[in-house]
């Protein structure tokens, strides 16, 4: 199997042909969504990492937003993941997370003293296993408390993008109707992973992930936050060009 290249495109430079082969992609492994709530999502995003193979055919892709926010009287930004997907094919490929690590540190190197966070709604065990593998704090876990002051900003970011659809008691989103979640198969449990940490406290805190519930998360994206692989992506891009 050959290595993906990652792209990283403006959200406005898509054209149609590329658009309707990312909806092809994700539909593949995703119901409950339709063409119009996947590009009105999509719409929203500044940026796409796109995963190519070695005949420029999409493998994989995910969507970034970048938000800039004041709450307590202090200027901060968040990078809000969007839909993601990779071809079942190249699962356990590091090439995406590697490239969102590069991106995250270009973010960052606009802005390095405003404190930036990586906030997430998480549908499914495996993406969030990515938290305690790019981070040495993330929320919440079964690790540790989630601290006040990150409660707050978690419930903030997730009460202005989703309103009444966040539940704060329970941390979750729960829209009226699925807006897309993994296809049968695709969501079960792989063999021997229900009694991984992580993986069962995901499952205790978003039991109904396959109907479409998501699991509100957040890290800071930050040099002495992050664990070796991602840190050394994370600073590539902060010490890049662009």
């Amino acid at each position: 199997m050959s290595k993906l290249v990652a792209e990283i495109i403006w959200q406005h430079q898509l054209d149609a042909k590329l658009r309707q082969t990312m909806y092809d992609l994700y539909e593949i492994y995703y119901e409950g969504t339709t063409p119009g709530i996947f590009h009105e999502d999509l719409n929203q995003k500044n940026y796409i990492i796109a995963l190519w193979d070695t005949e420029k055919r999409l493998q994989g892709f995910s969507t970034v937003a970048v938000w800039e926010f004041e709450l307590e009287n202090q200027a901060k930004r968040a990078i809000f993941s969007g839909d993601t997907i990779v071809n079942r094919d190249y699962w356990g490929e590091q090439t995406l997370p590697l490239a969102w690590c590069r991106l995250a540190g270009q973010i960052k190197a606009q802005a390095p003293l405003v404190p930036l966070y990586w906030f997430l709604i998480v549908k499914g065990y495996r993406t969030y296993r990515y938290l305690p593998l790019f981070a040495h704090h993330f929320y919440p876990t079964y690790r540790y408390p989630t601290p006040p002051e990150m409660q707050r900003l978690m419930d903030y970011l997730a009460e202005q993008k989703f309103g009444p659809d966040y539940d704060s008691k329970t941390g979750l989103i729960r829209f009226p109707i699925s807006r897309g979640h993994l296809r049968g198969s695709w969501a079960d449990i792989k063999d021997g992973y229900e009694d991984k940490p992580d993986v069962r406290y995901f499952l205790d805190r978003n039991p109904d992930y396959g109907k479409g519930d998501e699991l509100v998360c957040l890290m800071e994206l930050r040099e002495d936050n992050m664990r070796s692989h991602a840190r050394r992506g994370f600073m590539a891009g902060m010490n890049s060009e662009g």
